[in-house]
C-alpha cells in the first residue's frame, strides 16, 4: 500500500490527512478563525512578571495574556559563560527580573498554541524553519535532530553544513538539521539557507524599523504549505489536492523548495469528495468514540481529563486458543500498536497512564513494551516512556503543541457540561421535593407548579405518588407539575402560583 498526503480545502476550513500503509494515521486541521499561532513571531509586552514563578505574562495581540518561563528568554553568551552551576551541575537560570521587566516591548515566538483557559507558550529564543534546516539567529550551534540515530551521517551532516556556513560568511549563526535533513546533500541545504536568510533578512528589517506591541512580525505557512513542508520525504508517493488554488500554490512552493517531486503532486477532480474515497472522514468519526475495537476481539478505553489521558486496555470477547496468559500477551501486543496510531491520530499530548492487562510473564512485559516503543518510534512527536510499573502501569508523555483532535472537533455536551454523565431521574426527583420544602417554609405558600424534563415528570407521577401526597398533605399545599420537552434532564424549577 502506498503513503499518501490529502489536502482537502473548503472557504470555512482546511484539512491535511496522512496516509500510511491505507490507515489514517494523522490530521491537521485549520479553521477559519482558529488557525494555531505556533512559530509566528510577535512583538509583545510584558503585562506582568511573577518572581515566584520564575514567569510572566506576556500582551501578543490575542485574546489572552501569553505564558513566558524564564528558561524560554534568551541570553548572550557572557551571560551563560557566567551562570552559577546547581548541584546537577546544570547552570542556573537568574531571576526573571534581572532578565525583563514589566512594560517591557520584546519579540517573542509562540511555541505552544492557547489551550482551554490557558494562554500561549512563549520564548524570545526566535527560530525560523525550513524542510531540512532551522535558523537560530543569534546562535552560533549546529545541532541534529536525535531521530537521526547513524552517527556516521550526523557527523557528515553537521561537517557539510559548517561548510556551507563558511563558504556564504555565515559562521557563528546557529542552525538545527531536522529529520528530513537524513541523506540530503549540499546542494538543498544551501538552498534551504538562502531561502532561510532572505526570511530573516525581512524579520530583522521589521525589529529594526520598530513594531507596535501585539504586532505579528513574522507568520508560519498555511496549513496545505506546512504539509509539504514538515510532512513530505520520499516515502510519500502521492499528494493530493481537491481545491484548484490551494494546488497551484502548492505547486509553485514546490518548485522552489522541493522540486525533485513535484511531480508527485496531483489535483484530485473526482466525482465524490477526496476524503470519502479513502474513508478518512469514518476514520476522524471512530476516533472521536471512547473505546477503540481490536481485530482480536479485545478494545482500547481512552478518556481525557484536564490532567492526563488513560487508556485502559481489555480483553473483550477475545478468548484465545491456548491459555489465558497467551490471550492476555496477544491483546496487550496488539494493543501496543494500535494505542500508538491513536496517539497520533487523536493528538494526544501531556501525561498518558496505560493500564495494560496484568502479566505474570517477564518475556511478555517486555515484548509489549518493545512492540510499544516501536510503534512510538515513528510518531514525530517526542515521547518518553517508562517500564511497567509495579501496579501494571505504564506512565508516558508525549509532547503537546496544539490541542487533541476531541478538543479541536468538539464542544462540551450542554446536557452534562462536560461530565460524560447526568443525574438520574430518581436523584432530580429527590432534589424537587426537597426545593419544594424549601419553598414552602420560606415563602408560606399554598399553590406550586414545578416544571421538569418529561422523564423527571413521568418518574414523579409513576413511582413517587405516595411520598408526593405525603408531602402535600404534610404542608397543606396544591402541586402541579408540567413537562417541558426543552428541559435538560436535571434542569426543573418549582414556581409560585
Amino acid at each position: 500500500m502506498s503513503n499518501e498526503i490529502l489536502v482537502n480545502v473548503t472557504p470555512s476550513e482546511s484539512r491535511v490527512a496522512l496516509v500510511e500503509n491505507g490507515l489514517l494515521q494523522e490530521l491537521h486541521l485549520e479553521r477559519m478563525g482558529d488557525i494555531s499561532y505556533v512559530g509566528n513571531i510577535y512583538m509583545g509586552r510584558v503585562e506582568r512578571v511573577l518572581p515566584g514563578m520564575q514567569a510572566a505574562f506576556v500582551d501578543i495581540g490575542l485574546s489572552r495574556t501569553a505564558f513566558l518561563h524564564a528558561g524560554e528568554i534568551a541570553r548572550s553568551r557572557p551571560e551563560l559563560e557566567s551562570d552559577a552551576l546547581d548541584e546537577h551541575g546544570e547552570p542556573q537560570i537568574p531571576p526573571i527580573g534581572e532578565m525583563i521587566r514589566e512594560g517591557q516591548s520584546l519579540p517573542v515566538q509562540v511555541v505552544k498554541d492557547p489551550m482551554g483557559s490557558k494562554g500561549a507558550r512563549l520564548t524570545t529564543q526566535l527560530s525560523l524553519p525550513s524542510r531540512y534546516l532551522v535558523y537560530l539567529p543569534g546562535s552560533s550551534s549546529i545541532g541534529v535532530s536525535l531521530r537521526i540515530e547513524n552517527e556516521v551521517e550526523r557527523a557528515r551532516l553537521r561537517d557539510l553544513v559548517g561548510e556551507i556556513l563558511e563558504e556564504h560568511g555565515q559562521a557563528g549563526n546557529g542552525l538545527i538539521l531536522r529529520t528530513n535533513a537524513e541523506g540530503v546533500g549540499a546542494t538543498e541545504l544551501k538552498r534551504d539557507l538562502d531561502y532561510l536568510r532572505r526570511l530573516w533578512s525581512g524579520v530583522a528589517k521589521k525589529l529594526e524599523n520598530g513594531c507596535e506591541p501585539g504586532t505579528c512580525i513574522y507568520e508560519d505557512l498555511s496549513l496545505p504549505l506546512r504539509a509539504l513542508r514538515d510532512l513530505m520525504h520520499a516515502g510519500i508517493e502521492r499528494v493530493r489536492f481537491d481545491a484548484a488554488e490551494t494546488y497551484a500554490h502548492a505547486r509553485s512552493f514546490s518548485d522552489t523548495f522541493i522540486g525533485e517531486w513535484s511531480d508527485r503532486l496531483e489535483s484530485f477532480s473526482g466525482p465524490g469528495p477526496l476524503f470519502d474515497l479513502y474513508g478518512v472522514e469514518d476514520e476522524i468519526s471512530r476516533a472521536l468514540r471512547r473505546n477503540v475495537s481490536l481485530k482480536s476481539g479485545g478494545h482500547l478505553t481512552i478518556d481525557q481529563t484536564e490532567a492526563m489521558t488513560t487508556i485502559d486496555v481489555n480483553t473483550g470477547g477475545y478468548v484465545g486458543t491456548r491459555n489465558f496468559a497467551e490471550t492476555v500477551y496477544k491483546t496487550n501486543m496488539e494493543a501496543a500498536q494500535a494505542l500508538a496510531r491513536q496517539l497520533r491520530l487523536r493528538n494526544l499530548g501531556g501525561i498518558i497512564i496505560i493500564d495494560f492487562i496484568d502479566m505474570d510473564d517477564e518475556e511478555h512485559k517486555r515484548q509489549v513494551m518493545r512492540m510499544l516503543n516501536q510503534s512510538l518510534a515513528r510518531d514525530p512527536a517526542r515521547t518518553t516512556v517508562s517500564e511497567i510499573s509495579a501496579l501494571g502501569l505504564v506512565e508516558m508523555t508525549r509532547k503537546r503543541t496544539t490541542e487533541s483532535l476531541e478538543h479541536r472537533l468538539c464542544n462540551p455536551c450542554p446536557q452534562c457540561n462536560g461530565r460524560g454523565w447526568q443525574k438520574s431521574p430518581e436523584t432530580v426527583c429527590s432534589e424537587i421535593f426537597r426545593e419544594i420544602l424549601r419553598a414552602v417554609r420560606q415563602f408560606e405558600t399554598g399553590r406550586l407548579m414545578v416544571l421538569a424534563a418529561p422523564p423527571v415528570v413521568d418518574k414523579m407521577l409513576d413511582e413517587y405518588t405516595g411520598p408526593l401526597a405525603e408531602v402535600t398533605e404534610q404542608l397543606g399545599t396544591n402541586i402541579r407539575f408540567q413537562s417541558e420537552e426543552q428541559y435538560a434532564q436535571e434542569q426543573f424549577d418549582v414556581v409560585l402560583l
